[in-house]
């Protein structure tokens, strides 16, 4: 039988495209080098990463898992982009990062393949461009042992949320290419925390972050109202 995968062609097209980019502070991937730091702290402000075996499902280009495995996890990136996992890998066999692994693999495929592997599995700035979130959530929680964290990063679906992250940072501000996002399916903390708990995930922290655009500066705050955290942990 033929596995349905949980992807948008359309989604996965605009990525590989961009894929020789990821690397570049300067590209259209700037805003994902600014706030990995932030993400990265976060992650490790609710357990070590050293030691950790790590799934980050989503990878990309790899910025988020290179972070992490630098911080001494064993780390594993994902992704259904064949174009931006090579850029991942060309990137850690440059830096000479030998404690990161990436796979082409569905969450849905490793979740049936390796379930109750992960110390820690992340999944960011995902969930946004997926057709269905809640399978997403759910491979997470099969993922993670019992005791794990999973933490996830997406965008709140308001009038706010589409006139920050579509409206000023595509049209206004040229921070991301125009369509990178669709309105429809952004993810309400409410509907995120619903397929967390669904799961069989214990919801932990929420936290915003906020962007100003005078100073080009990102941080964390209790203002969820656009981009927000979400850190869980399994039962």
């Amino acid at each position: 039988m033929t596995e349905t995968v949980n992807a948008d062609p359309a989604e996965l097209a605009k990525f590989s495209d961009l894929a020789h980019r990821w690397w570049d502070p300067d590209s259209e991937f700037r805003p994902l080098h600014q706030i990995n730091p932030l993400r990265l702290d976060w992650i490790n402000s609710h357990l070590p990463l050293d030691g950790k075996r790590v799934l980050d499902i989503g990878c990309g280009g790899g910025i988020l898992s290179d972070s992490m495995a630098r911080k001494g996890a064993e780390v594993l990136g994902i992704d259904l982009s064949a174009k931006a996992l090579k850029v991942a890998q060309l990137h850690a066999l440059e830096a000479g990062t030998t404690n990161v692994q990436y796979r082409e693999v569905s969450a849905e495929a490793l979740a049936a393949e390796q379930p109750g592997s992960f110390d820690v599995v992340t999944c960011m700035e995902m969930l946004e461009h997926v057709p269905d979130p809640a399978s997403i959530v759910r491979s997470c929680a099969a993922l993670a042992k019992p005791g794990g964290w999973v933490f996830f990063s997406t965008i709140n679906r308001n009038p706010k949320a589409f006139l920050f992250a579509i409206v000023g940072a595509e049209y206004v501000l040229n921070l991301l290419p125009r369509g990178t996002h669709e309105y429809l399916k952004f993810v309400r903390p409410s509907e995120l925390a619903g397929y967390c708990r669904g799961a069989g995930l214990d919801l932990v922290h929420t936290r915003g972050m906020e962007y100003n655009p005078l100073t080009r500066r990102y941080w964390l705050s209790g203002d969820t109202s656009v981009n927000y955290l979400l850190a869980t942990r399994k039962a």
